[in-house]
Formats: C-alpha cells, structure tokens, sequence
C-alpha cells in the first residue's frame, strides 16, 4: 500500500521534531528480525519491505458493505513491495513483488501450530500466515539476496484513513474501469478517489486478463498520485495537516523496532526535494504466470536471470530506468483517452509549404501515431489554422490526436470512418509527446516507469 511511503514523503517539510514527538508510541511495534542470522550483505541505500495485509477489524459494518470488504481475511499479505531509497535520498525504486510467486521458505517454526518446518515451497503471500513478517522477510531476502533493512505492515483502516487526510488523491483512466468482486466502478476520465473507492482501485483483479500484474500497475500509479498530491498540496508546509496524515498512518501500521520519528525526521530532510519525478516502479520480471506446483497449485514464476539483474541493481543502488540526459526540466506529458498506437492518421498538406505533408507524417509517427507514411495535397492550399478532421463515433481519438498539435481546429464529418485526417495549417510548429491516461498492459516483462510518467499529466 501506498500510505506507508507516503508518510516518509510528508516528512519531508522538515517541520520540527515536536510535531512527531509522542506519535512513537502510536506505532504498533513488531520484530520482524529477531534472531535473523545468514542474512545478506548489506547494500547502500535503504531497503523497505512494505506489506500490505487484508486487515479490517476497525473498519464498520456499512463500510465494509459498501466497498465489498465482506468475508474473513487471510491473514496473509495482499501487498508486497520492496521500497528501495537510495543513499543520497533522491530516489525511490518501488518493486512489486507477485503475491502468488513461486517461493521456497528457508527452515522455520510456524507460529500458529509451533512445528518445526525445513524449506518448503509456497506461495509468497503464504509466508505471512505461517510465519509473520519474520518468515516474510527471511523469505524476501532468500529470494532476492537484498537486505531488508526496515519493515512496514499496512491494513485496510491505515490506507482508507491516509487517503482521506489527504483530501482524496487523483487518478484518471482511459477506459471505464468495473470490477464486480470490489465494487470499483470508473468511468473514464479523470476522478479523485477518496478512502473507500482508493482502496477498491488499488484492490481490484477483475479487470482485465492481467489480474495480479495489472492491479500492481495501478498500485504503482495510485503511489505516485499519492507522491504528487503530498508534494503538490501545500500539505508539507502545513504543520497541522503534517500531523494529522502522520497520526492517520502511524495509528494503524506495524513497523520494526527501529523505525520511528526521529527515521522520518532524517529521511524527509534528506528528500526535501523530492518529486514524482524521484520515484521509479517495476514489477519483477516474469516468465511464467501458471506455474503449476504440487500441494501448492498455480503460481508465478519469476525470469531468474532478469530478476537477478533487477535486485543486482537495487543492492548496488543504481537506478532501474535509464538515466535521462541532462535538459532543462520537462513540461508534464498530456494524459490521453486513446493510446496514440491505436489512431489511424492521413496527413494532408494545406499549404504552398514543400515538404510540410512529411514533416508533419514523420513527427505524428514519431509520436507514436499510426500514419500512412503517404501524405497528399489538400484540395486548398491555404490553410492557416491546423485541422482535424473526425467522424463523431471517434471523438476521443479525436482529442487524443488534436492534443499532440496544440491549437489545431477539430472538426467532426459524419462518415469520415476510424482514419482521421490531419489538414496542417500555416500555424504548424511541432507534434507534442503525448501519453495514454492508461499504459499498455504489465505483460511481467519488469519495464520501469518513473512517476511523473503515470500521474495525470494536467491539473
């Protein structure tokens, strides 16, 4: 869950250590490292394992009604993430980990029957009902061979009650978003969620073919938003917001012995600067999402030779995405309806302007656009302003389309078909980059996105 990682962007204001001081005691404590030994080498930076459990005894019974939370919870993890920080505090590297990936348990007692198992295989969500966030974390660290330096639980009453202290945090969507087993149900645009509806995004599964990868994608995206809004707000210069969206997460997390007050105090002094643009998201790679295990059932096996890389990178504190070259800072990428890959273009040139037809082809191509690579004349060639030209029927291509050439006119035809027809006018400059308001489905290959990438682009 996205709140836990939240708290450690608000304290960021640097607000005194009295604005903290007595929240200590609020945190329910837990050690998830006792007796560890044979553990791996530390790192730089700091490694977080955030945990995210189907915890709902404080929630009422006209919540849980109405945002589906019915039935009795697993006890097990519903979350799993690695929150990597890195040494110079600039950068968060968030990496999903599959609740029904293939794991081995290292030797352990289990905490509920008191009987010594050896390594077992497992499902990695499973690790937290036989053997808490000790088994969790020794299981995370055998897995991926980077040491976990700090543990943090999160229930559903935590994330609801973080949400709305933020006052709603916003995400929008290209295509209508229903899940009948949570209740989400999303039209596209762009909404501000608060604590129940939040909770039925982040949670939902049946959306789509993708199920567990698609609802870490939007994890991923919602923990961002949640990024964008606490840096964004006005909330870190606030000392009683400051407060009270602290108070709402450390009522109602468990976290080790040894994260407290005084670690979000030096951790959001050192991030004072921090930004969507700080945080990267990956899931780890995948190659099989139906592996079958006997006793065990279906689950999801890792690529092992592209996970070693990724959590290679996380023990050496290098960035997952490729560093971008230095240039002055970027304007926000537009959020589009429709995926520029899936708009059929005709480039025509409306002016005397030699070679203005291909230029304007090659750009919107470029851009991701399907053009025909063949542009043609226009019946007039003076045309001033750039036109779209739009059957009705595909009106959101349309905007998606005239939002990559700012200014253009749009116009709709009846009858012009699912290929739109771009008129360029003596007005043309250039293709603006341009950005689906929902990326293309998490395949589990481990692309990484930064998180200025997936939050809504305009306010």
């Amino acid at each position: 869950m996205s709140s836990a990682l939240s708290v450690v962007v608000l304290a960021s204001a640097g607000i005194g250590h009295a604005v903290l001081t007595g929240l200590d005691s609020d945190i329910d404590r837990v050690d998830a490292f006792k007796d560890m030994k044979n553990r791996p080498r530390a790192g730089h930076g700091m490694n977080v394992l955030l945990v995210g459990t189907d915890g709902r005894d404080r929630i009422s019974e006209q919540e849980r009604r109405r945002f589906r939370l019915g039935g009795e919870p697993c006890h097990c993890t519903d979350t799993i993430m690695i929150v990597h920080l890195s040494a110079d505090r600039k950068r968060a590297s968030v990496v999903s980990l599959p609740r029904d990936s293939y794991a081995r348990t290292p030797p352990h007692t289990d905490r509920t029957t008191g009987k010594r198992h050896e390594g077992h295989p497992l499902k990695l969500n499973a690790a937290y009902a036989e053997g808490g966030p000790q088994l969790t974390v020794r299981t995370v660290e055998s897995m991926t061979r980077v040491k976990i330096d700090h543990y943090l639980e999160v229930d559903f009453t935590s994330f609801m009650k973080t949400v709305d202290v933020l006052g709603g945090v916003r995400i929008c969507t290209a295509r209508p978003l229903k899940d009948s087993h949570t209740g989400l149900d999303l039209p596209a645009g762009t909404h501000t969620l608060k604590g129940g509806q939040a909770l039925q995004y982040v949670r939902s599964r049946h959306l789509d073919g993708a199920s567990d990868l698609s609802r870490m994608r939007r994890q991923q995206r919602f923990m961002a938003a949640v990024i964008d809004r606490a840096t964004s707000s006005g909330i870190l210069l606030n000392p009683v917001r400051f407060r009270d969206v602290t108070r709402a997460v450390l009522g109602s997390v468990r976290a080790d012995k040894g994260f407290g007050a005084d670690e979000l105090l030096a951790l959001g002094r050192a991030m004072r600067n921090f930004s969507p643009s700080s945080s990267e998201f990956t899931t780890v790679p995948v190659a099989r999402t139906e592996y079958a295990v006997k006793g065990v059932g279906s689950t999801v096996k890792w690529d092992d030779d592209a996970a070693g890389r990724l959590f290679a990178a996380l023990r050496e504190d290098r960035p997952l995405a490729a560093p971008e070259p230095e240039s002055a800072p970027r304007s926000p990428v537009p959020r589009v309806p429709v995926d520029p890959g899936r708009i059929s273009v005709q480039v025509a040139n409306g002016t005397r302007t030699t070679g203005l037809g291909k230029r304007v082809d090659q750009a919107l191509a470029q851009a991701g656009f399907r053009t025909t690579g063949a542009p043609v004349n226009a019946a007039e060639p003076t045309v001033r302003r750039t036109v779209v030209v739009y059957d009705p029927r595909w009106d959101n291509s349309a905007k998606s389309l005239a939002a990559a050439l700012p200014g253009a006119e749009l116009r709709p035809v009846e009858g012009q078909g699912a290929t739109l027809r771009v008129i360029a006018g003596a007005d043309f400059e250039k293709v603006r980059e341009v950005r689906p308001a929902e990326p293309a489905r998490d395949t589990g290959t481990g692309a990484v996105v930064r998180g200025d990438e997936v939050v809504c682009g305009e306010r």
